[in-house]
């Protein structure tokens, strides 16, 4: 399944999409998962049009957004770090999340914004220790792009990241989720600032794969339908300023574009 969420005047609704000569398009109005309760009913009668008619919406709505921290040798040693050990856990707050064409917003209070292109996991079961013999696959709804906004002077000086990776808008989602990728044959997560390709890489090159995080995290607190599991970002990250166009494309999901613009503009 394939599908994104939109606004129309009677409210927020979900759309199964599909690729029309390279565009993709909202074919028909789906039921809502169970975890979004924003839809009352489900639209009946909704033309077929492609996504850049509708007005998209963040296409997830999780409990929880458990972001991984360093999962790329060459991310971790650009910012001066050891590659870890055992993956790093960090949240961001779900208010932070924000749609595809959404303004990411510079706060006043930091001087330096970074884009962080990644590829994110959406739950479709609950799940809570998993064994080790477990298929992961059956608790993957699909995946999604991500990026993980950082207010990176802030990340340094506050000593742990909930500010730094909480603002509001610092969660850019969509716009779309898909089970049709594999990440673990590898897909490409390509990172543009205003057009010029900043970050380039592939989730072959992650130091923990999906079943390693999801048996990770699910050893330490429950993952509900829904929830968000950004994978991490390959080395390239870099300060956006006002005015800046963001965009991160990853094979199968389309792109995610966001202008950015500070506070006071």
């Amino acid at each position: 399944m394939q599908y994104c969420r939109f606004q129309t005047e009677e409210g927020p609704q979900y759309g199964e999409v599909s690729q029309r000569q390279g565009e993709w398009w909202m074919e028909r109005v789906i039921a809502p998962p169970p975890e979004d309760r924003s839809v009352s009913y489900a639209v009946e009668i909704f033309p077929a049009q492609p996504l850049s008619a509708l007005t998209l919406l963040a296409p997830v709505t999780p409990s929880k957004i458990v972001c991984i921290g360093r999962n790329y040798r060459d991310h971790a040693a650009e910012l001066g770090n050891e590659a870890p050990k055992e993956p790093l856990l960090f949240l961001k707050a779900p208010s932070s999340l924000l749609p595809p064409g959404g303004i990411i917003r510079l706060p006043a209070v930091s001087q330096r914004v970074d884009y962080e292109g990644e590829l994110g996991i959406v739950l479709g079961r609950a799940c809570y220790k998993l064994k080790p013999e477990e298929d992961i696959r059956s608790y993957i709804r699909g995946y999604v792009i991500v990026n993980d906004v950082t207010a990176r002077d802030l990340q340094k000086t506050d000593g742990q990241w909930s500010r730094a990776k909480g603002f509001d808008t610092f969660c850019p989602v969509g716009p779309i989720v898909s089970d049709a990728v594999d990440p673990e044959v590898g897909v490409i997560v390509t990172t543009r600032l205003n057009g010029a390709v900043k970050q380039h890489g592939t989730t072959n090159d992650f130091i923990f794969n999906i079943a390693t995080l999801l048996r990770y995290i699910s050893a330490a607190m429950t993952l509900y339908p829904g929830d968000l599991i950004p994978t991490g970002t390959p080395a390239g990250v870099g300060p956006m300023q006002s005015g800046d166009v963001v965009e991160v494309e990853i094979d199968g999901l389309g792109v995610l574009r966001n202008p950015v613009l500070a506070e006071s503009d």
